[in-house]
């Protein structure tokens, strides 16, 4: 299987080395010519076009800046494919854009997946990455070897699309959470509180102890708000104490009074001793969604985890 590689930059270039090292024909192509030089000190063939790279490969993996990047280099991959090809745009991209130019690649019986990554420039390094696949699974497992090179997590979670989702409900969460950490740490910090044992002790609560996204499996997932671990009647009354502070600290606390906001409409719904994450079926309601998995589904990614 013979590898091409194009945008070798922060995140492309340690990962192109990654599959480079793991014993994988390569050829690979950067706007700029000299990020391709651990590369080509490694073995791999340097190519001046995108084009070049698509008629020498078997498997196109690119890792661009954004949509722009990848919609101006899909023609020249097209131009270079033939049929039984494949291109994984590991790119943090939109799977509107890359739904649309799939038909294209299947015309000639090329096959394009959205496989972004997940792990920043010290997981591109190491190797321990999420690869997160959007596409056809046959296809996928059949050209998954150099994933697997560059990442410790490669799955396919779902058709053509479901992986550039998956990022965007990854990264996006993940920065809203720490939009609201921020909030109420400098509130914390402004009431006294030195940063580090502020920091120190909050990462050895309920919420510290646990993976960001882990919290999901207890309520949210199985649609089980009832019996409640913690009554959002107590958890109504903490937030606000929390937003109180912030007044009383002339800090703005957005955030906050927003979820306290969703918290008091549900318990205007009744809701006060079901458990605190009841609030989050408003967004549910809204969204026009119903979740529900299966609690032993759920028990057993927790298990293969540990």
């Amino acid at each position: 299987m013979h590898i091409g590689f194009i945008g070798l930059g922060t995140m492309g270039g340690p990962m192109a080395l990654n599959i480079r090292k793991a014993g994988f024909e390569m050829t690979v192509h950067d706007l700029n010519r000299q990020a391709a030089s651990a590369l080509e000190a490694a073995g791999a063939s340097w190519a001046e076009s995108a084009r070049a790279v698509a008629e020498a490969s078997d498997v196109v993996l690119t890792s661009l800046p954004g949509p722009p990047e990848v919609e101006a280099v899909a023609p020249e991959l097209l131009a270079g494919f033939a049929s039984g090809k494949v291109w994984f745009d590991l790119t943090t991209n939109s799977p509107v854009l890359i739904r649309r130019l799939h038909p294209a690649f299947a015309e000639i019986g090329a096959e394009l997946f959205d496989a972004p990554v997940s792990g920043g420039p010290r997981g591109a390094q190491s190797g321990k990455l999420a690869v997160l696949v959007g596409g056809d699974k046959a296809v996928f497992e059949a050209n998954r070897a150099p994933l697997d090179a560059m990442g410790d997590q490669v799955r396919h979670v779902g058709p053509l699309g479901a992986g550039a989702v998956t990022k965007l409900v990854h990264n996006a969460s993940a920065y809203a959470m720490q939009a609201a950490v921020a909030e109420m740490f400098t509130a914390g910090v402004k009431a006294g509180v030195e940063p580090l044992a502020l920091w120190e002790a909050i990462r050895q609560g309920v919420r510290g102890r646990q993976r960001g996204f882990d919290s999901l499996a207890d309520h949210f997932l199985p649609n089980d708000y009832d019996p409640p671990d913690f009554a959002l009647r107590l958890a109504h009354k903490d937030v606000s104490l929390a937003a109180e502070l912030g007044r009383d600290m002339d800090v703005p606390m957005r955030l906050i009074d927003m979820t306290r906001a969703e918290m008091s409409e549900a318990l205007g719904r009744g809701w006060g001793d079901r458990d605190s994450r009841a609030f989050l079926l408003l967004q549910q309601e809204r969204a026009g969604v119903e979740i529900e998995v299966d609690k032993a589904a759920i028990d057993a990614v927790l298990r293969a985890d540990r």
